[in-house]
């Protein structure tokens, strides 16, 4: 089969598009034919060796899959040659950027029946990452203000959606360019932060702060003053501190996303319902990975891009 791996980390020019075996599932594996894969920007740091997830190298990336069960291993329940499926792959296994890939099968749902298969790659981990920072980690319940900072993004799209849907009260920030879809996904307020100081357009304290792009930590931390006594603040940059105030017992979260195969199906429910929109802004062949990550490594990739192995 066809994949692209990195036998070493390093720049996007150690991605090989190769001849690789197929693999064969073991007890509790599932054998994925793989539709589409899903390039994150965490791909991209485990690549470049800078994000701290050990993989056995040689690697193949994409830990979010979407495709049709071609192979049970022993003790496999639950699950049938031919479905079709969507998961969140160990991220310190090999992914789905591959013809085939194994998968733990309590990794993978059933996939999503209103949007083509291979689409549904984009929905995973953007999706349980939203999740996640607003009901682990933030504990975000109906009444409750939240402040949604970078929110023109894939995963703050989904933040809105299911913040609105927990009869939250949300205020977003966006550029001028993301800011008609902000509104769309349902934001409460939008605050073009290109051209206004977000702080002061804030005009009630919020209950929950959600940071979801890079920012000066001098701004970070001087938005934590929209956030009432008590409140919360969650991000997702891992690669930086979240702030916190403990004089006002305003507590700081990092978002580490984790599979979650429950909520991952009742994502897929939502996308069914309509509740959901799974956004896809780009579909590229399997061979084209590498120059993605090339791109990818400027800066450059707007939305959603899914990776087609065929």
């Amino acid at each position: 089969m066809k994949a692209v791996r990195f036998h070493e980390v390093g720049g996007p020019e150690v991605l090989r598009y190769e001849d690789v075996d197929v693999p064969t599932p073991g007890a509790g594996q599932v054998r994925v034919r793989v539709a589409a894969s899903a390039f994150n920007a965490a791909d991209n740091g485990m690549r470049a060796g800078f994000l701290p997830i050990p993989v056995v190298l040689p690697h193949v990336p994409g830990y979010d899959v979407s495709g049709t069960v071609d192979e049970l291993g022993d003790g496999v329940d639950g699950l049938a040659v031919g479905d079709a499926v969507i998961g969140f792959l160990p991220m310190e296994r090999d992914g789905g950027a591959a013809q085939y890939v194994i998968a733990p099968a309590d990794a993978l749902v059933t996939a999503p029946t209103s949007i083509p298969l291979p689409d549904a790659a984009a929905l995973p981990s953007v999706a349980l990452t939203a999740w996640q920072a607003l009901f682990d980690d933030a504990e975000l319940t109906a009444g409750q203000r939240i402040l949604i900072n970078g929110a023109g993004g894939v995963v703050g799209k989904y933040a809105i959606a299911l913040a609105k849907r927990a009869g939250a009260h949300v205020v977003a920030t966006a550029s001028p360019r993301s800011a008609d879809a902000v509104q769309a996904a349902g934001a409460d307020e939008v605050v073009d932060h290109t051209t206004t100081d977000v702080l002061s357009a804030v005009q009630e304290q919020v209950d929950v702060l959600l940071n979801l792009a890079p920012i000066d930590p001098e701004q970070f931390t001087a938005l934590v003053a929209a956030v009432r006594d008590g409140g919360k603040v969650v991000s997702t940059t891992a690669f930086m501190a979240t702030p916190g105030d403990e004089t006002r017992g305003v507590t700081a979260t990092t978002v580490f996303v984790l599979p979650h195969r429950d909520r991952l199906a009742e994502l897929v429910s939502l996308v069914d319902s309509g509740a959901l929109s799974v956004e896809v802004t780009r579909r590229i062949a399997l061979a084209d990975l590498p120059a993605l990550h090339a791109e990818a490594a400027t800066g450059r990739i707007p939305g959603k891009v899914v990776v087609l192995p065929e």
